[in-house]
């Protein structure tokens, strides 16, 4: 009798599970309808949207794409990762995407499952139908997508501008966020320092476009040749619909009173050719956050996560597994 009680409680839970399974196959079931900004694009965004779709046939494992309708427009999700595993939220840089993530999600979904979200006035496959007026309205834009996934613990990883909202997220969310990473993130810690290849970018406002994305990548990477031609090409398309410099101004550093807030985990990489930060970010880290530490990573510039893709992915899934032993 003990037996046959056990197998009917052991037999409840198994259904239990399975339901919130398919409850949440369901729920993600109604955002796979295709918009018509993607059945059916303009000629220049059908042109985009192509690059796009070839960078992501570099993701190296299976995916789904979501289309969440906001109160702002569509916000296109990449889903991919075990469907047990852990959720980590993406947030990438300032006039790019979620392609960006290509050479780091191999690693990452061998254990987690991520969730990597197109920011709405970037280039990228969400949509805007209204547009921002203060740098708050991102941030509770994001809660609305997070609220729609229903995505109440994960980690949080940002990088550049992306690492910024992260901290601004960290700093309003009510969810559990286990941990954050930031890759050097964009005016958190200190205003972004005056540099050579700052003043090569902004005077290259002035070129062409082709020059204009050449002198970016090429203040913002250690190694140029290392970024893949196909990204390449979906980076200068994206440069003829970027956003630049519309927050930059809002986006002022983190009072030291605020970061102390952050109790979460959080790990910061920059690059030891970062034109973003400096060491003084890595020390702000640890000195102003309970479980702050940061790190320099030889041999990369900003765009880190490319110039130094597996040293990168090795510290993060690090990262994220000694803090989910001790949960």
């Amino acid at each position: 009798m003990k037996n046959y009680s056990l197998l009917l409680f052991l037999s409840f839970l198994g259904f239990i599970s399975c339901k919130k399974e398919m409850d949440k196959e369901r729920e993600f079931g109604k955002y796979h309808d295709i918009p018509s900004y993607i059945s059916s694009p303009n000629a220049a965004h059908s042109s985009y949207f192509n690059a796009y779709d070839q960078v992501l046939e570099k993701w190296g494992v299976s995916f789904e794409e979501l289309y969440i309708p906001t109160s702002h427009g569509f916000a296109h999700v990449i889903v991919s990762g075990p469907k047990n595993g852990v959720p980590v939220v993406l947030l990438h840089g300032m006039n790019a995407s979620s392609t960006m993530w290509y050479p780091n999600v191999k690693a990452m979904t061998q254990e987690y499952r991520i969730f990597a979200i197109d920011l709405l006035n970037e280039p990228g496959k969400s949509y805007k139908t209204s547009d921002f007026n203060k740098i708050d309205e991102i941030t509770t834009w994001y809660q609305e997508i997070l609220w729609a996934l229903k995505l109440d613990s994960f980690h949080l990883i940002g990088a550049s501008r992306g690492g910024w909202f992260a901290v601004d997220l960290a700093l309003k969310s009510k969810r559990d966020i286990r941990s954050m990473v930031l890759l050097s993130p964009a005016q958190t810690f200190t205003w972004i320092p005056p540099s050579s290849g700052l003043l090569k970018n902004i005077f290259s406002v002035f070129s062409s476009k082709e020059k204009k994305v050449e002198n970016t990548l090429e203040t913002m990477s250690s190694n140029v040749n290392n970024i893949d031609p196909t990204y390449k090409e979906q980076f200068y398309k994206s440069h003829q619909n970027d956003s630049l410099n519309k927050f930059m101004m809002q986006m002022t550093p983190f009072a030291n009173s605020k970061l102390k807030n952050l109790k979460m985990p959080t790990l910061v990489l920059i690059g030891d050719d970062d034109i973003i930060n400096s060491k003084k970010t890595i020390r702000l880290t640890e000195r102003h956050l309970a479980k702050g530490k940061g790190e320099v990573i030889p041999n990369a510039g900003h765009f880190l996560s490319v110039d130094q893709a597996g040293v990168v992915n090795a510290k993060i899934l690090h990262f994220l597994k000694e803090v989910d032993k001790t949960r």
